[in-house]
């Protein structure tokens, strides 16, 4: 009978090796071309579609212990993957390799008046932990884009898309392996103990250079409190759509619409409503009858509760609430500096819109809302890498240090200073 000091010197022993592999791996793939990366990553998308059945039979495994255990519809969706998934998999590492390679690029150059050159070259990061939940499709998005980057990455995605995860990191590593690449810059934990999530966090140091989490909030706030290395990623997405006493009603009412109601799950759903009291006569009812009509569940302030007698009372709480889910909490301000102050009080700087004809009123938010995404006159499920033409992403970032926003290509890089002398000493 194994003991459990034994299960845990055996999970020891598994996340050290992947950790030096990672290390040998990252300092291949810094060195790598171009053409490498890219023929690594076509090979991967050839590999995924020609795989596309055993894929979708690991898929079915999934989802079957999913069902078993009693997981709810929303997860489902995420976790499930069909043919037209697969396929935008294999295309979307195809997006990757026609984006330009940023490691490399000289950022800025300028010489000094004793003769030194300078520049500000772009490098890896090293190596990257990802730490993930119930999409299938991150694990091809995060590997290709960490190689595309120059990043060696070890995946440890959930338990309940373990066999999904598998078949397609079989395929990443195939890529890799035509291509001339280290298997080991891509590798999956393979394991579902729980145990080797705090085994990155906290015990990895010597090999992570930052970690990334993309799940649910409890699996981020456990990332951010215990990482003993640096977290790219955001908490909660609780962003804010403001109609604008100038907003176009038609189009504020498309737009709201679409910003809660086209994907509710993700974290650039609107969770919040923001309407300006100087238009309640014309705008709040079509607005908030467009979200009801549609299925959606409206807990506003008494105004907005006068305008239609489906609207629910909104409490403090709903205010500071991500949803996640077809609920939007709705309450009237007093104009544009209205809005601007719920937003800093209640936002969690992720992506925020305003509905306006003014521009002078729309660059005054644009300005001073200081979240990671602000929009004019578009819906806040823009907030997307591959809509903001950067490729896949790994999520979106809030932090204030190092990336913001989509998290891509160049998200994956830092910087080094390259200096270049003939001789020069300081006095």
């Amino acid at each position: 009978m194994t003991t459990a000091a034994q299960e845990q010197e055996t999970l020891d022993a598994l996340m050290e090796r992947l950790g030096r592999n990672a290390l040998e791996a990252a300092a291949v793939l810094a060195q790598a071309t171009s053409a490498a990366k890219d023929e690594a990553l076509a090979r991967a998308a050839e590999a995924i579609r020609a795989h596309t059945d055993e894929i979708l039979a690991a898929n079915e495994h999934d989802r079957a212990a999913a069902r078993a255990a009693g997981l709810g519809a929303a997860l489902l969706d995420r976790l499930t993957l069909d043919r037209a998934r697969v396929e935008a998999m294999a295309s979307g590492i195809e997006s990757i390799v026609r984006l330009p390679d940023p490691v490399g690029t000289i950022a800025a150059q300028w010489q000094r008046p004793n003769g030194l050159r300078i520049q500000r070259v772009r490098v890896p990061l090293g190596v990257i932990g990802i730490i993930y939940e119930s999409r299938p499709n991150v694990t091809s998005d995060a590997g290709a884009l960490c190689v595309k980057s120059g990043n060696a990455v070890i995946l440890r995605g959930g338990s309940e898309s373990s066999q999904s995860n598998a078949a397609i990191h079989r395929c990443l590593a195939e890529g890799l392996r035509g291509a001339g690449l280290p298997p080991e810059c891509i590798q999956l934990v393979p394991t579902t103990d729980r145990a080797a999530v705090g085994h990155m966090l906290a015990g990895m140091t010597a090999y992570l250079d930052v970690i990334v989490p993309r799940g649910g909030k409890s699996l981020v706030a456990r990332v951010q409190k215990e990482a003993r290395v640096p977290v790219i990623g955001h908490l909660e997405g609780n962003c804010h759509v403001y109609v604008d006493r100038d907003a176009d009603v038609g189009m504020a009412a498309a737009i709201v619409l679409n910003a809660k109601m086209r994907r509710t799950g993700i974290c650039g759903a609107a969770e919040t409503l923001l309407i300006d009291r100087a238009c309640v006569a014309t705008h709040l009812d079509p607005v908030v009858r467009a979200l009801l009509d549609a299925g959606c569940e409206v807990r506003g302030d008494q105004i907005v509760q006068a305008a239609d007698a489906r609207v629910r009372p909104a409490s403090e709480d709903d205010w500071h609430t991500e949803y996640l889910e077809a609920i939007i909490a709705a309450r009237v301000v007093d104009g544009v500096e209205g809005a601007i102050a719920h937003i800093a009080r209640y936002g969690s700087a992720h992506t925020e819109s305003i509905v306006t004809e003014n521009q002078a009123t729309a660059e005054r938010f644009l300005q001073r809302v200081d979240s990671a995404i602000v929009l004019h006159n578009a819906s806040t499920q823009f907030a997307d890498g591959g809509e903001f033409g950067m490729g896949a992403e790994i999520g979106i970032s809030t932090d204030r240090i190092h990336a913001r926003g989509p998290v891509g290509v160049e998200q994956l890089t830092i910087y080094k200073y390259v200096v270049r002398g003939a001789g020069q000493v300081r006095p």
